[in-house]
């Protein structure tokens, strides 16, 4: 297989930079899950090999750039209907490699909900688990034009659909095509879902997806291909655990980061949920140094797990906590099991990468919701007109400086509300709404689609909940609003708990983190809380729940 060969550029493609670390690199491991184990060169050999196959059946790009605010693309989109997996990578790196622009799909999602996604990214291709074939196949008669699909063995005893290829006879029938050279400016969506409303495809140029959420940020703006991969050679990236999926951005993220870095990716067998003892066990087996947990969703079991089981985790350097609320007792856990370890809560959204941070070195106590502040981030006023002040207490919009995506894909509408102009600066808004504090810092306060109306008072979810996570037997919690005849809306939490515990003791426990106002009125019990893979709680189904279960 030929590829045409990149000059060296400020703005370095993810594809030209896992090529220049494999030549460096090439037979050191790059991904791990259970038996396979793939090098630097044979991912990359994979990956060509896929984007091979794509171009012979058809699809290509002419490779013009869009601008920014420009919500059409001439790239054919290829969507990854996948689990965690080597071949979630290879295929990543197969569309890009291809100048194609490779999109995530929520594999929780419906036929119907799929459908409303393929409509908007109009695959030219679809990768897919044999799982999840008979779901497709009920979404392939409503798409306007039958995708080219390649589909993944998995054990589920599925047959191969109707005018598919197995996965190794599309990797191993490319012949040598001559593969064009891509481009820092190809883009890769990111599809929103869950609390953001209609998923909405996020077109991020892939160089300044780098550098806004794949640690492109720490390296000179200057830095080409070669350059990384001179430095991956001499400083190799973490051992990382791919715990998260990649159909999120923070698990897609870290994995285009750590491949960038020269690092390798170890993807735990159990891809359908957090299972808390294999993750353990793996950690101390493959000695891995990095460490992605989904908030409470994750951190939580796995620090009750590590109470209560011996490990050594003294390999552990790094600990990543993001997307939701990480209690003060979940990471002091996690630190005391893992004692090498920095960790580090972040902040940010589809639109964004990571804008907010918060370090705790090994031995310090770990807070949870205020943040540095990055050079990026920044506070909206509530009326979007200017810059917040720091100090002055006013609840704005958390939003980012650039680089930014180029738009949502289709939707100008919505593009223009997310990425306004701000004293004549291009900013994202990430939905969440964040105040300034003296000194720098930023308080969370949380998602403003989320938030919830009392007698003229806005109360933020997520503040809540980590005010009811404070009681050490509060398993887990999701705060919502009912409706009020006085106070439009009641504030009402649905709490999983470890033992029985009177409600009156959990409003306590919040009396000094929390003012009167926004304490939940109503506690409810139950088994379970639901959550996507990714460990997002689901504010749809609490409403619902306490609307029908609760009598005003």
């Amino acid at each position: 297989m030929t590829t045409r060969e990149s000059k060296s550029t400020a703005r370095p493609g993810l594809v030209e930079m896992l090529r220049a670390v494999s030549r460096v690199r090439g037979d050191s491991d790059a991904v791990i899950r259970g038996n396979v184990r793939r090098t630097y060169a044979e991912l990359v050999d994979r990956s060509d090999a896929l984007a091979g196959y794509l171009l012979s059946r058809g699809l290509g790009s002419s490779g013009v750039s869009c601008n920014v605010n420009d919500c059409e693309t001439d790239q054919t989109r290829v969507a990854l209907y996948l689990h965690n997996g080597v071949e979630h990578v290879e295929a990543l790196y197969g569309a890009m490699a291809a100048r194609l622009a490779p999109f995530n799909v929520n594999y929780r999602y419906t036929a119907m909900e799929i459908g409303e996604i393929f409509a908007d990214a109009d695959p030219g291709a679809v990768f897919y688990h044999s799982a999840f074939a008979g779901t497709l196949a009920e979404v392939l008669p409503t798409l306007s034009h039958a995708p080219v699909l390649i589909q993944v063995p998995d054990g589920s005893g599925k047959p191969l659909l109707e005018g598919a290829v197995w996965y190794e006879q599309a990797i191993h029938s490319a012949g040598e095509p001559d593969l064009p050279r891509p481009s820092g400016d190809d883009l890769v969506l990111v599809y929103t879902g869950g609390t953001t409303g209609r998923p909405k495809g996020v077109m991020w140029r892939n160089h300044d997806l780098w550098i806004a959420a794949c640690g492109g940020a720490d390296y000179p703006a200057d830095v080409t291909a070669a350059q990384m991969g001179r430095l991956a050679d001499e400083v190799p990236g973490p051992k990382f655990l791919a715990s998260a999926p990649f159909m999120h951005g923070a698990g897609l993220w870290f994995l285009m980061r750590v491949l960038a870095q020269g690092g390798t990716v170890v993807i735990p067998d159990a891809v359908t949920r957090f299972d808390e003892a294999q993750v353990c066990a793996l950690i101390e087996r493959e000695r891995i140094s990095c460490v992605l947990l989904v908030a409470e969703a994750f951190a939580n079991p796995m620090a009750r797990h590590l109470a209560e089981n011996k490990y050594d985790l003294d390999c552990v350097t790094f600990v990543g906590l993001g997307g939701g609320i990480t209690t003060r007792q979940t990471k002091s856990a996690l630190m005391a099991a893992m004692p090498n370890a920095e960790l580090v809560d972040s902040a940010g959204s589809s639109e964004t990468g990571g804008i907010l941070r918060a370090t705790a070195q090994p031995g310090d106590v770990a807070e949870s919701g205020t943040f540095a502040l990055s050079p990026r981030a920044c506070v909206i006023s509530a009326d979007r007109s200017r810059f917040a002040e720091a100090g002055s207490g006013e609840h704005g919009w958390l939003g980012a400086r650039g680089p930014l995506p180029v738009g949502y894909l289709h939707d100008p509408a919505k593009t223009a509300t997310t990425f306004i102009e701000v004293a004549g600066e291009r900013i994202a808004l990430t939905g969440d709404r964040a105040m300034l504090l003296d000194g720098g810092g930023l308080r969370l306060l949380g998602r403003d689609s989320v938030t919830i109306n009392s007698g003229g008072e806005k109360i933020f979810a997520e503040e809540v909940e980590r005010a009811v996570r404070r009681h050490p037997r509060v398993r887990d919690v999701i705060v919502v609003g009912r409706p009020h005849p006085r106070w439009g809306e009641q504030v009402v939490a649905v709490v999983v708990l470890d033992a029985p515990v009177a409600h009156s003791e959990l409003v306590e426990a919040m009396s000094d983190q929390i003012a009167r106002y926004k304490r939940p009125k109503i506690f409810i019990e139950v088994g379970a809380i639901p959550r996507s893979p990714a460990g997002k709680p689901d504010y749809r189904w609490a409403k619902s729940f306490v609307e029908n279960l609760v009598e005003v």
